[in-house]
């Protein structure tokens, strides 16, 4: 007997994969932040590497297929932040550096668009910020390259551009903790699982949107991600 609901359940949320018929299916979405030394400067942060910042977006936060993305009521300060999105095939928890990689699948480049006025008064009074970051559409993201494909890339330049102009640019290389380390260290907090993403932290530069902007998101061997603030 098939089960009954109340009303029809939302539909699964997934991402096209390059060159593939198949869809990467979502589970969860992770990410850490200040995982550029530079970055956490400009935000008046420290790193500290005993202790990575993780925090979440809900799955049908993503904005995929270079779609328009609304700009989000409740502030008058989004902010850009490009990153390196991981993608996993599998899962585990409390993972060594080294299985910890071997659980990621493909890449993506995406934003973490972010609420600043809202994430700062929360900071200001102590307080929880999920407000400033899991928000309906703040997780626009590129397709999936499999690794299969394009390896684990090590170094490369990720980039943002906003109307035409460089907003941010690093190379991954500069990360605080690489790939296998994040995922070793969100591993001890959260059973990881097949579907799961891991926004890997933004560079400097960290700057508003308006509406009508539009955004150029690139790392080499990744489908680029573009979209415009409406």
């Amino acid at each position: 007997m098939s089960e009954a609901y109340l009303f029809p359940p939302m539909p699964p949320i997934s991402l096209a994969i390059r060159g593939e018929k198949t869809r990467f299916p979502v589970h969860r979405i992770y990410c850490i932040g200040r995982n550029y030394e530079a970055h956490a400067r400009e935000m008046a942060a420290t790193v500290n590497l005993e202790a990575p910042v993780f925090f979440s977006k809900p799955a049908d936060a993503l904005v995929t297929g270079n779609a328009d993305v609304p700009y989000p009521s409740a502030t008058l300060d989004l902010h850009h932040e490009v990153e390196l999105v991981v993608a996993l095939g599998s899962g585990g928890g409390d993972l060594s550096v080294a299985a910890a990689l071997t659980t990621v699948i493909g890449y993506a480049v995406g934003l973490d668009l972010t609420r600043r006025d809202l994430q700062a008064a929360a900071k200001a009074k102590g307080l929880p910020w999920d407000s400033a970051k899991g928000f309906d559409h703040s997780a626009p993201i590129s397709s999936l390259s499999l690794v299969s494909a394009i390896g684990h890339p090590q170094q490369g330049r990720l980039s943002l551009e906003v109307n035409g102009s460089v907003r941010q640019q690093v190379d991954i290389a500069d990360m605080v903790l690489q790939v296998g380390e994040i995922l070793a260290a969100l591993s001890t907090l959260y059973q990881l699982r097949a579907g799961d993403l891991i926004f890997t932290g933004t560079p400097a530069g960290v700057a508003a949107l308006r509406r009508g902007d539009r955004f150029r998101a690139s790392f080499p061997g990744i489908d680029e991600l573009t979209g415009r603030i409406v």
